[in-house]
């Protein structure tokens, strides 16, 4: 399989639990913020747009090394992220008005860990695909955009769970392992 083949494979198998594995069109009473949360998406989309739209010559073998590393390991934590996340799902950051604050599987890694699959699989993009110019400012655009997500959905988990979110955001990083 060809390393495009194979980053072409990896968005299709990150994006089919977005698509066909989340609970979408729920009825049930929530809070939503969805001014913020288009605000960051639309930064994010800029991210991959950027990421697709300027090619490189050759990435040479270590790009595309890391690039077919990525891609996979994007689409398992997209799966175990909606797996695990169940019916608590949402397009927009909100709250159901039975939501559960999730702390297992892949959120006992990072608290938002369908962005870190996002990020995942746009380096992945970005490896095999673009300019490094264009990588920095991709890269710019999408933790710009992930930022605004993240600090909305945590100030929505913050005003329902209190200390026990805090807690969890003290023990657990956003997004990137490691970072905090």
């Amino acid at each position: 399989m060809t390393p495009i083949a194979w980053l072409m494979a990896s968005w299709l198998a990150w994006g089919f639990p977005f698509v066909f594995l989340a609970p979408h069109g729920q009825k049930r009473p929530s809070v939503t913020a969805a001014g913020k949360t288009r605000a960051g998406l639309l930064l994010e989309c800029a991210a991959i747009f950027i990421a697709w739209a300027f090619r490189t010559a050759q990435p040479g073998i270590g790009r595309t090394a890391a690039s077919m590393l990525l891609g996979p390991v994007a689409a398992a934590l997209g799966w175990t992220a909606v797996r695990h996340l169940g019916k608590q799902f949402r397009i927009h950051a909100g709250l159901y008005h039975d939501h559960e604050l999730v702390r297992t599987g892949p959120y006992a890694l990072v608290r938002h860990p369908i962005y870190s699959s996002l990020l995942a699989i746009l380096l992945s993009t970005l490896l095999l695909w673009t300019p490094w110019p264009w990588v920095a400012l991709s890269l710019a655009l999408f933790l710009a955009g992930t930022e605004i997500r993240v600090r909305t959905e945590d100030a929505l988990l913050l005003s329902r769970f209190g200390e026990d979110f805090t807690a969890y955001r003290r023990r657990v990083p956003a997004y990137i392992p490691f970072i905090r």
